[in-house]
């Protein structure tokens, strides 16, 4: 009968199940790995400061100073041999064994700390002397510990200590303690180096961390910024596009009302453009997210100001639609963003008064107050045979965007007779507007 495996490990198994884990990864899966250590960059705190010259040679100062440590621990290990022969087999074990390891730091971090580890016992019977640690293998094992420390994770250094208690602990006990012992020795100031080591590259982590963090910040400012200056094109294009698509629109169902007694052909050539009039608005509110694709352009015309208003009502005009301007207070010069957005104000309504209430009539009330500009556009009910064209609610949103993004106030609500009232505020100070003529 087999058993389901349904049992839940405890923590305990766990924790003990990912530290060996932890330790299979860090100090036997990648032990013959060539892993050169590189240069130092030029852009630290301390090297960017130097002269062009010294700073070429700085970047290799970590290799300079463990080759110096070397070179100290070879020369004090061949002339503290116990042996008539400087060069002999002794002193090539004793000396060279762990300045090897050492240097084999620069290039295969975590064999060169297995090297160190097994060559201790070695250099300890063939040495003599102090136990389990001579004074040069001694610096040369806590060179190897903060080397290969410092280029792999902290979760190795952790490792290596505990792995360096233990062959010391046990080479302690194998050869008997004395007075000379320097397993003590060994694990304090490899703890504290080890601390120090990790303290640093864990700062240093975090620092890399929180640059990358700015930059993924800085990415998504950047998109977000893109994105909302593509809703402005999609914003300006529901504008131009809705405006001028509804007067073809409307003047198509109106024409044949204009003469007496049109030809059928006439009549039916209206009818089709007013026809793919409509249906390029429906195709217009249906794509406006496509011009959010990443190779759009902005066209190069210039934007319309609040002077242009008199020709967009002349335009309006022609389609049959009664509209009256009121200019009040001192017309001075805008801020280009208000002067922008009133426009389109003006004419968004205009258009939803063209859809939406047809043969109706509508008035136009600019207004330069003290404190900035307001608006106000109202039409009437509903008049004649043309039926209202449905919307997609887009253009309110717009208005009321463009108002929010100057700090302003809207209001659009039906009025008592039926009709409908925009009413806008955009707050201009003082300093930012000129006067350049009267009342009007």
């Amino acid at each position: 009968m087999s058993v389901t495996q349904t049992k839940t490990r405890s923590p305990e198994y766990r924790l003990a199940a990912g530290a060996i884990g932890g330790l299979r990864q860090d100090l036997f899966h990648h032990v013959l790995d060539y892993r050169p250590l590189g240069p130092l960059g030029t852009d630290g705190p301390v090297i960017r400061r130097l002269p062009e010259a010294l700073r070429k040679r700085a970047v290799w100062f970590p290799h300079a100073v463990v080759a110096a440590v070397a070179l100290f621990c070879l020369m004090a290990g061949v002339f503290s041999a116990n042996t008539y022969s400087p060069f002999g087999i002794e002193t090539v074990i004793t000396a060279f064994v762990p300045v090897a390891a050492l240097l084999m730091t620069l290039i295969r971090p975590v064999l060169a700390f297995w090297v160190s580890i097994v060559s201790t016992p070695v250099v300890a019977v063939v040495g003599g002397g102090d136990w389990p640690w001579s004074p040069p293998a001694f610096v040369c094992h806590l060179g190897v510990l903060v080397v290969v420390a410092a280029r792999t994770r902290p979760r190795t250094a952790a490792w290596m200590w505990l792995i360096t208690l233990l062959t010391g602990s046990f080479l302690e006990n194998v050869g008997g303690w004395s007075p000379s012992s320097t397993n003590g020795g060994m694990i304090f100031t490899s703890a504290v180096a080890l601390l120090v080591v990790t303290v640093v590259q864990t700062r240093r982590e975090a620092q890399r961390e929180v640059t990358v963090q700015r930059t993924v910040t800085a990415v998504e400012r950047d998109r977000r910024t893109l994105l909302e200056e593509r809703t402005t094109i999609a914003r300006e294009l529901h504008d131009v596009v809705a405006h001028h698509m509804s007067v073809v629109a409307i003047q198509a169902e109106a024409a044949p009302y204009r003469v007496e007694n049109p030809p059928p052909e006439l009549e039916q050539a209206f009818v089709t453009i007013r026809e793919n009039a409509v249906a390029a608005l429906t195709e217009l509110r249906r794509v406006l997210g496509v011009v959010r694709a990443e190779d759009y352009e902005a066209p190069d015309a210039p934007q319309p100001t609040l002077a242009d208003v008199d020709r967009l009502l002349a335009n309006v005009r022609e389609t049959g639609l009664e509209v009256d301007k009121t200019v009040t207070g001192a017309v001075r010069e805008l801020p280009q963003g208000v002067e922008l957005s009133a426009y389109r104000i003006v004419q968004e309504a205009l258009s939803n008064t063209l859809r939406h209430a047809p043969g109706a009539t509508a008035k136009v009330e600019i207004g330069h107050v003290l404190g900035g500009l307001g608006l106000r556009v109202v039409n009437g009910p509903a008049r004649g045979l043309v039926k209202p064209s449905p919307g997609a609610g887009h253009g309110i949103t717009g208005m009321r965007e463009r108002v929010a993004m100057l700090n302003g106030e809207m209001t659009a609500e039906v009025t008592e007779d039926g009709g409908f009232e925009v009413a806008v505020f955009l707050p201009v100070p003082a300093a930012e507007a000129t006067t350049k003529g009267g009342t009007a």
